[in-house]
């Protein structure tokens, strides 16, 4: 009989690339680009690369790398543990299962409405993800959107993508996110937010791509629900028993916790776009949440207490893979190898026509991506050095800004180095090389995509 083999787990998985980042830094040549402080940023000065003494990491980084990347993502590691204790929180009254089955009785009396479900709630992350970069905040609906998935008969992928591939097209795409776009145009010294007019298509066209994609795969898996690639995870899933009577009753205090959960959302919207919000405050703010959803149930203070360490429990293994990620990148950084990456990619660019160079562009802030998985980071990175190379190739700068932020964006949902991919994978509970499968047709389609959206700023009109 042969045995089938399993895939390695997530974990395995990032600690393999650790140990492929620690090879790479005693094969490639260790380099440094001087940088200087604009605003209160570390940017580089182009022109000044320049080999440094080499700085290969050995044992000793593969097995420190752990505790420094802890170390390092520990605010988002809190982060994740307090909302998901919140969560835990919110999830004992019930109210949550309750909303839940009133969708489903809904759905099945109108169910023409139900199809407009997925691409309701993926225009509104992609929005979200359009202006004000949201990122960390994904983790915090993926507790919501995989048992609404699950709840009208899709499956735990289609519940990730809503957020996730949504806010994500969004990002990508984006047309005034302060924290890609903002900074890079700063830094390439064109207006802000300028060329919103083309980057408002390029949103249009990539949040149609995942729409369209997401809404043909979860019509075949309602249809079989078996060609799920998580359809035995899913079925192991602790699940809604939405034939429990207690499950169905919508109870005044369950209507007011999840009118509460609204205004929370509200209010993280407004806090992130007009009080500077991060993360420290939009965990407290689902702290608060939790707390209020206790004293609206009645729920006891043991019983609150319990579902904010159970809550917490779930987000174990996602607290692991984001400090293991995060220890990728300082392996990466110590070993002095991203900074001769650049440099070479950057002149790669030089040899071709406008419009490959452009291409190129994108495909190298794609592969950079890999390292250095933060818009704002790459962009503080890379753009003192692509602003004025495209000046050299004939590109404008703003193109030289598509290229960084459709580079950042789309390949950020499916490098494993970035903390926030793998956090909600992890608390999906969907292994890494299940979700690689069924993204990579989309992500070939954003790629195409984005290639094909570059042409026009080269060839046909300067912005």
């Amino acid at each position: 009989m042969r045995l089938k083999k399993k895939f390695p787990d997530t974990i395995i998985i990032v600690l393999s690339i650790l140990v492929i980042f620690v090879i790479l830094t005693w094969i490639i040549p260790a380099g440094e680009f001087q940088r200087t402080e604009i605003k209160g940023r570390s940017v580089l000065i182009p022109g000044s690369y320049q080999k440094v003494e080499r700085h290969p990491q050995g044992l000793g980084a593969f097995l420190t790398a752990p505790i420094k990347g802890f170390i390092s993502a520990s605010q988002i590691i809190a982060f994740v543990f307090i909302v998901g204790g919140a969560f835990g929180i919110i999830n004992r009254t019930g109210a949550i299962n309750a909303g839940l089955n009133n969708i489903i009785k809904f759905c099945s009396r109108r169910p023409n409405y139900k199809k407009f479900i997925i691409p309701f709630v993926m225009v509104l992350f992609s929005i979200a993800g359009a202006t004000f970069g949201m990122s960390e905040e994904v983790l915090v609906f993926i507790l919501i959107t995989i048992p609404l998935a699950l709840a009208l008969g899709h499956d735990s992928i289609v519940g990730v993508a809503m957020p996730f591939i949504g806010a994500g097209a969004g990002f990508a795409g984006a047309f005034c996110n302060p924290f890609t776009v903002g900074i890079a145009q700063e830094i390439a010294e064109i207006p802000v937010f300028s060329g919103w007019e083309y980057r408002l298509v390029v949103w249009a066209v990539l949040t149609t791509i995942a729409i369209v994609f997401v809404m043909i795969y979860a019509n075949m898996i309602e249809k079989k629900p078996e060609r799920s690639p998580v359809y035995s995870i899913d079925s192991k899933r602790d699940l809604i028993d939405f034939h429990n009577e207690e499950n169905q009753i919508f109870t005044v205090r369950r209507k007011m916790i999840l009118f509460l959960l609204l205004i929370a959302i509200f209010v993280l919207v407004y806090g992130v776009n007009t009080w500077e919000w991060h993360i420290n405050e939009i965990a407290g703010l689902f702290l608060a949440l939790g707390i209020l959803s206790a004293i609206v149930y009645r729920l006891s203070a043991n019983d609150a207490v319990d579902g904010l360490i159970n809550g917490a429990k779930d987000m174990i293994t996602a607290a692991l893979v984001i400090g293991l990620s995060k220890g990728l990148l300082i392996v990466a950084t110590d070993g002095k190898i991203i900074d001769t990456i650049l440099n070479s990619l950057a002149l790669l660019a030089k040899n071709f026509h406008s419009v490959i160079s452009a291409e190129i562009m994108f495909i190298f802030q794609g592969i950079l991506n890999f390292f250095i998985p933060s818009g704002s980071g790459q962009a503080a990175l890379t753009m003192p050095i692509m602003a004025p190379l495209s000046d050299l190739l004939g590109i404008t700068r703003q193109t030289a800004v598509l290229a960084f932020q459709l580079g950042d964006g789309l390949f950020n949902m499916i490098i494993p180095t970035s903390g926030i991919t793998m956090g909600v994978l992890s608390i999906a509970k969907i292994p890494y090389q299940k979700w690689v499968k069924w993204l990579f047709p989309l992500m070939i389609l954003f790629f195409i995509a984005a290639l094909l959206i570059l042409i026009p700023p080269v060839l046909y009109f300067d912005w």
